[in-house]
């Protein structure tokens, strides 16, 4: 059923937002970091227009799912939760959002780590800028997503996915310093491309996994390392004068942010690739965010040939894995391989 099906009208107008992929800088947004996101060809398309009622409706088509809400009621559960934390944060920014119906559409896998809640908070809210002719660029549009997501659906996440999501595309990769939010656009290296295989173990990130948790322990580590954000600590040797685990999770964000600054300065793909298994080692081993299917198909990847590196993607417990391979034809001997120990997997990108 489309727009007109469901509301009884046609849209006044609609606006979409990519997923992401993080080649590079996992953990390291809300630690004032820097991030190598990349934009991905599946996109969440939002059709809007005024609601005949007080109530504002949203319609997802994937989950055949419709949820009436008024403004002053209690934050909806699911996917409205976004939508609904969109319109109240611009609302409280003093812009007079009538009610509206909204119908999401999306390609964006969910759950396995592609930013699918960043897509539709960046969807509806370049979607609201369209139908309300709003006064708001793409960095405001991150950021309102970005408090969206912490303050209306629990994730107290970094601003990396929204920023992806708003201004990303997907034939270069956007090297972002999450403090300022300086950025600029890199080319991937040479004779590498992207793979993304889905490990078939999907998260819940703002459900209680460790996701909120890792975020405050390294606050902790920060304050007591005496510095604003683990970004301002360069060195690894620093976190071992913390505690476990704070001295594992400040040593991963300390080498995620000094991998991701080397490959900004331009590296040959065989580097690039080393600097992504470096980079699963310790999301693995000292942030803990892994799990055995993730690591099972990581190893596969990185032991083909024509595989220059491999690692876990997105906020982790589950997920995808992210590859820079000489071709992506290498995918259907991984999957072989994968489904020969038991595993279900599949490609995305």
């Amino acid at each position: 059923m489309d727009f007109q099906e469901i509301f009884g009208t046609k849209p006044e107008t609609q606006a979409t937002a990519p997923g992401r992929v993080n080649l590079l800088g996992e953990h390291t947004d809300y630690n004032d970091g820097f991030v190598l996101p990349i934009a991905i060809p599946q996109r969440t398309t939002v059709e809007l227009g005024f609601s005949p009622d007080s109530q504002h409706h949203f319609y997802s088509q994937e989950l055949e799912e419709m949820v009436s809400v008024a403004t002053s009621d209690r934050t909806p559960q699911g996917f409205a939760s976004y939508i609904f934390g969109c319109i109240q944060l611009l609302a409280k920014q003093g812009y007079k959002i009538p009610p509206v119906n909204i119908y999401v559409t999306s390609t964006v896998p969910i759950g396995v780590g592609l930013s699918s809640s960043a897509a539709l908070e960046v969807a509806t809210l370049k979607g609201l800028r369209s139908l309300l002719n709003l006064p708001i660029d793409d960095v405001q549009i991150a950021q309102i997503g970005q408090q969206a997501e912490i303050q209306y659906a629990g994730l107290n996440c970094g601003i990396m996915d929204q920023m992806a999501s708003s201004l990303a595309d997907t034939h270069a990769m956007l090297f972002l310093d999450t403090r300022t939010l300086e950025r600029r656009t890199l080319e991937l290296p040479a004779g590498g491309e992207i793979l993304v295989i889905d490990s078939g173990v999907h998260h819940e990130l703002a459900a209680g996994s460790g996701y909120n948790q890792r975020r405050a322990q390294c606050e902790e580590a920060a304050r007591l390392l005496g510095v604003k954000a683990l970004r301002d600590v360069t060195d690894p040797q620093v976190a071992l004068s913390l505690p476990e685990p704070l001295c594992r999770r400040a040593r991963h964000v300390i080498t995620e942010n000094n991998r991701v600054l080397e490959a900004a300065r331009g590296v040959s793909v065989t580097r690039f690739g080393e600097l992504m298994n470096a980079s699963h080692a310790s999301q693995r081993d000292d942030y803990q965010v892994s799990v055995t299917e993730v690591d099972v198909l990581v190893d596969l990847l990185q032991k083909i040939p024509g595989v220059f590196g491999a690692r876990l993607t997105g906020g982790g417990f589950g997920g995808a894995c992210v590859a820079l391979v000489r071709e992506s034809a290498i995918a259907t001997d991984v999957l072989r391989q994968y489904g020969e120990l038991g595993y279900t997997g599949k490609v995305l990108v």
